[in-house]
């Protein structure tokens, strides 16, 4: 598996894991693999300190940092703009919230993991990479367009990897063109934000068009049967991030875990009802009832984070366990079990060994 990609970060295998958790960022690190860290649910001051947290425990070994700079909001004002928020779509998201019983935050004034990582600004973006920038991640990752030139310029000052993520044709050369020494390109399956392309379908084509930068594949990986097939696309590797979800490092709340290891992948939707921008989520009672008739559309981003803001706080503030859920992609249909990080690590490297010789073995038996 390992790969001039590979040479040029440090890593023993071309799999990089995304996760809004430290320890199971650190965790695959050490097993060989490059952790990412997104970085929408810290505020600077906890992001500060997670980071402080992987320097200390990734043992020298590289990991990344995933941000979100999403230009068509540069230079807006929080507050204006949730002045501008229609009262159909707050008297709805009340509406709601009697009927499922959420209640309150239990305070509005904190920084909420559940709620304001919802909220996409170019702004909250660079308040991150301030943070991030001091402590020189190995990898950074845009998710929401390419790279601001100042980042880009920083993070290959000090040796970063600068990596671009896409999810239909034409994106990958303007992250090219902006910076981006990697792209990762992203299929439907994918949870979070998302395209309508499938990874089996997208890859190919985004190797084709720069075929001088790696590609890795992206979009409902969690088998290694799966990595060997992403090579033969023409990827240098994968980027996963569901399969993490459910280990036994992943800090999400226990009722959501239970619900991801019962679902299927049907139960992987797209719905833009959490930032306004098309999300792969867990199916709950609040997911459908924006997607019934008599819902409003939901706003574009970032008024619709802004809108669900203190609702999504109170959710998992006060567990409201039937509405709890999570970004997750189509592979939840393949997590059904608990494991930890370096045994999953594992599982995917000899999953793949396991795929490679079949296929040699076919190719051997045609001749």
């Amino acid at each position: 598996m390992k790969n001039r990609l590979c040479d040029r970060l440090g890593i023993d295998f071309p799999i990089f894991a995304f996760t809004h958790c430290r320890d199971v960022a650190a965790a695959v690190t050490q097993a060989g693999g490059l952790g990412v860290l997104g970085t929408t649910r810290q505020s600077p001051d906890l992001l500060e300190i997670d980071l402080a947290w992987l320097d200390e425990h990734c043992g020298g070994r590289p990991y990344g940092v995933d941000l979100l700079f999403p230009a068509n909001t540069a230079g807006e004002d929080e507050e204006r703009l949730r002045a501008t928020i229609p009262a159909e779509h707050q008297q709805f998201v009340a509406e709601l919230s009697q009927q499922f019983r959420i209640g309150e935050p239990k305070d509005r004034a904190r920084y909420s993991t559940s709620g304001d990582n919802l909220i996409t600004t170019h702004r909250r973006g660079m308040e991150k990479w301030e943070v991030a920038r001091s402590h020189q991640p190995a990898l950074v990752a845009s998710a929401l367009g390419p790279v601001p030139r100042e980042v880009e310029q920083d993070s290959h000052g000090w040796g970063a990897v600068v990596v671009g993520m896409v999810g239909a044709l034409g994106q990958a050369p303007a992250h090219v063109a902006a910076g981006a020494d990697v792209i990762v390109a992203q299929g439907t399956e994918a949870g979070g934000h998302g395209g309508r392309i499938s990874t089996l379908v997208l890859v190919p084509q985004v190797v084709d068009e720069v075929p001088d930068t790696p590609v890795l594949a992206a979009g409902g990986i969690a088998d290694g049967r799966q990595i060997a097939a992403a090579i033969a696309l023409g990827a240098q590797g994968v980027w996963t991030g569901s399969l993490w979800l459910t280990t036994v490092e992943s800090d999400l709340e226990e009722p959501v875990k239970r619900k991801l290891l019962e679902a299927g992948s049907k139960d992987a939707i797209q719905s833009r009802c959490l930032t306004g921008k098309p999300i792969r989520m867990l199916r709950t009672p609040w997911v459908d009832a924006w997607e019934s008739g008599g819902a409003p559309p939901p706003l574009p981003a970032p008024l619709q984070g802004l809108l669900v803001r203190d609702t999504m706080t109170a959710i998992f503030d006060h567990e409201v366990e039937e509405v709890m859920g999570t970004a997750v992609g189509q592979a939840v249909g393949m997590m059904g079990k608990v494991t930890n990080v370096r045994t999953q690590m594992y599982e995917l490297v000899d999953g793949f060994a396991g795929a490679a010789a079949a296929f040699l073995e076919t190719v051997d038996a045609d001749r």
